[in-house]
């Protein structure tokens, strides 16, 4: 018993020992405190490799010179955040509802069942899902708060509207395009159909005529694509998007660039079987009419304007705050008159002494 006592107290003392051992290893450099938060060099490294992948996605070619540039906002980026979800929590902004919506439309188009099975298949990618939805949700708060507190008092009047307009319209200037939906009425045989292949096609032929003759009889297209199209597109009305010329079979192009907006072709047979189409939108050579790209405009104007005035605001949520950034690190949107936390202990605390007096509320 004695002996038994001893062996226990020994695999304790062991695991007191070891765990005191990892304590002290725990210690996480911080790059800057904002506020009563704080920005670790692990947060900082991880940022700056989110940076390389995401440019090399978008711009493989000139990944390592737009790095470089980039890279020097890192931490100005990470400030900007933390500031920005302070703000978003003043406002009594949480996302919780987006986050769940959000979550349970990338559960569908996965076609998955539930939640749990969400959670496994990023776990199946290496992702934490915990950070996955944390992430989500401090994009959703910054982009609130943006939209609220910048974006909102972004005024644009007409007169904006249309000077945009007059000195861009070379590069508004479009190809002859065509937007198209379709019915398709498919000629591929279905699992125990027995008919022969000419039966097949004339019964489909059939079937898209009397579908037609609704249309020209006055029922939507739209309507009829949803409830009787085989094709990919019938949940979106049959829309198939634009199309420029070269980019259809030259039958379909021929009949279909002929064609005005809002008029509707006879059956035609395609290898996939027989499809109606109809012709939403019908943009002829040359510069549209700024009726037409009145909503691309105002996009414009506003992410032109957005930018200065984000950056103007977070220099007043930067001279609201107390930021302090370790030497070595600059911030690259500091204000001139920002302020400083005076130290008042003796060594510089870290991260995680930071993260326990924050549980304690001590700041």
């Amino acid at each position: 018993m004695r002996k038994l006592l001893s062996c226990c107290l020994l695999v304790f003392a062991v695991a007191v020992a070891s765990l005191l051992h990892a304590d002290d290893q725990v210690i996480e450099e911080i790059v800057a405190r904002v506020n009563n938060q704080i920005i670790t060099r692990g947060e900082y490294l991880h940022a700056q490799e989110e940076l390389k992948k995401e440019v090399q996605q978008q711009d493989p070619v000139n990944a390592d010179k737009v790095v470089a540039e980039r890279d020097k906002d890192v931490l100005r980026d990470l400030i900007d955040q933390q500031l920005l979800l302070e703000k978003g929590k003043d406002l009594g902004i949480t996302a919780d509802t987006e986050v769940i919506r959000k979550l349970d439309e990338m559960r569908k188009d996965l076609k998955l069942d539930s939640m749990e099975d969400l959670e496994k298949a990023a776990q199946s990618q290496g992702v934490s899902f915990e950070d996955y939805k944390q992430n989500m949700r401090n994009q959703i708060i910054t982009q609130q708060v943006i939209g609220k507190e910048v974006g909102s008092r972004l005024a644009i009047n007409k007169d904006e509207i249309q000077k945009y307009y007059d000195d861009h319209k070379s590069q508004m200037a479009q190809p002859e395009t065509i937007r198209l939906s379709e019915i398709l009425v498919s000629t591929d045989p279905k699992p125990n159909d027995k008919t022969d292949e000419a039966q097949r096609l004339e019964a489909a032929k059939a079937k898209a005529e009397g579908l037609l003759t609704q249309i020209r009889g006055g029922a939507k297209f739209e309507d009829v694509a949803k409830k009787s199209s085989e094709g990919p597109s019938a949940a979106q009305g049959g829309d198939l998007g634009f199309f420029q010329r070269g980019q259809l079979a030259k039958e379909l192009e021929d009949t279909t660039f002929a064609m005005k907006a809002g008029d509707v072709s006879d059956v035609i047979r395609t290898k996939q079987g027989f499809v109606i189409l109809k012709v939403t939108l019908h943009h002829d050579t040359g510069t549209p009419p700024l009726s037409e790209v009145e909503g691309r405009v105002q996009d414009a104007i506003y992410m032109q304007r957005l930018q200065p005035a984000l950056r103007d605001y977070l220099k007043k949520l930067r001279e609201d705050a107390f930021i302090d950034i370790k030497q070595g690190y600059v911030d690259t949107g500091a204000s001139p008159n920002q302020t400083k936390p005076v130290e008042t202990a003796s060594k510089d605390p870290s991260a995680k002494e930071l993260k326990k007096k924050k549980k304690l509320g001590l700041f």
